[in-house]
């Protein structure tokens, strides 16, 4: 008998004007969630990067579907045992309406508030890779009896100081776009210097040859690359969104010693922007039973997207003690 096929259900949970941690009012905030696999399996929430969405496992390009590879039936995230949830991050399209900006803090609240008018309990766990483990960690910081279980890829109690300088370089490149009337080409130029901090320098130095693609002005097969990785950021990427986020990642903090929750750590060894230094540092901070798992990759930070080999037979054995 085939196994049997569980329909995707999208949520809504309208949660009006709120206050955010910094001061700044959100208005008409509506949260979104969507749901996959077994509705009668343990709650599993899956959250992924700044760029990541709620469509977690659809297949397909990307954003409609960033970690479908791993949450499948059959698969290191069994959709066959496991009811799947997947969360949009605020704010959306246009950004926030004051100065200050969202924390994870802020997000955290969001899941729960939508756990809460949903009726749907603890979650059994969160998986969270890169902004995805931070606003996982925010959660069982400040709302421990809202998840049981962790599991944190590519992600720290704090931002590392290299990366902060990197995104306010990101920003300012933005605002320059934005001041220009072209918010698109600010973000394409920030998402190509960010491929640069997500990716490693001998993942490039492997992969291209330096050949020349083009004069006038000179361009090579490198730039060729960064520039198509910007072009797709800047057509699915709302400027003022991307600034609110970029910002949220900066202001990130937990105090690891205020987590009890059961947590599995995850990292490549070669991410600069959570770097094994800190990992270890939250492994060994963190106040209730914690793992940290290494593994080598060229891909550095977006190993979380690239590394399924690597990380789904320690996924698959955190989901099945799950079960």
């Amino acid at each position: 008998m085939a196994p049997q096929t569980h329909p995707i259900e999208d949520i809504t949970f309208e949660r009006g004007r709120v206050s955010l941690e910094r001061g700044c009012d959100m208005k008409n905030d509506v949260v979104q969630g969507r749901f996959y696999g077994n509705p009668d399996g343990p709650l599993l929430i899956v959250l992924g990067g700044i760029s990541a969405t709620r469509f977690v496992a659809d297949g397909g390009k990307l954003n409609r579907g960033w970690w479908s590879k791993l949450v499948r039936r059959g698969g290191a995230i069994d959709l066959n045992k496991l009811h799947v949830l997947g969360v949009d991050f605020a704010p959306g399209k246009g950004g926030l309406d004051c100065p200050e900006t969202i924390t994870t803090s802020d997000q955290a609240k969001r899941i729960v508030d939508l756990l809460k008018a949903k009726n749907l309990g603890p979650a059994k766990a969160m998986i969270g890779s890169s902004y995805g483990g931070m606003c996982s960690l925010a959660l069982a910081q400040n709302h421990s009896d809202w998840v049981e279980n962790l599991c944190i890829i590519g992600a720290a109690h704090k931002p590392y100081p290299i990366g902060v300088g990197w995104r306010g370089i990101q920003r300012r490149v933005v605002r320059l776009g934005l001041d220009a009337g072209k918010p698109e080409a600010g973000l394409k130029l920030a998402r190509e210097l960010a491929m640069t901090t997500y990716r490693t320098p001998e993942e490039f130095a492997d992969r291209f040859a330096l050949s020349e693609t083009g004069r006038n002005p000179f361009s090579f097969d490198i730039c060729d690359y960064l520039g198509s990785r910007g072009d797709v950021f800047a057509q699915d990427m709302d400027a003022r969104r991307f600034l609110a986020l970029s910002e949220s990642v900066d202001l990130h903090r937990v105090e690891p010693e205020n987590i009890t929750t059961p947590t599995l750590l995850m990292t490549a060894i070669s991410d600069q922007l959570a770097p094994l230094p800190d990992m270890r540092e939250l492994r060994d901070r963190l106040a209730g039973p914690s793992e940290l798992f290494t593994f080598t990759s060229l891909y550095g930070h977006d190993a979380f997207l690239k590394e399924y080999d690597a990380m789904s037979p320690r996924l698959e054995a955190f989901c099945k003690n799950l079960v």
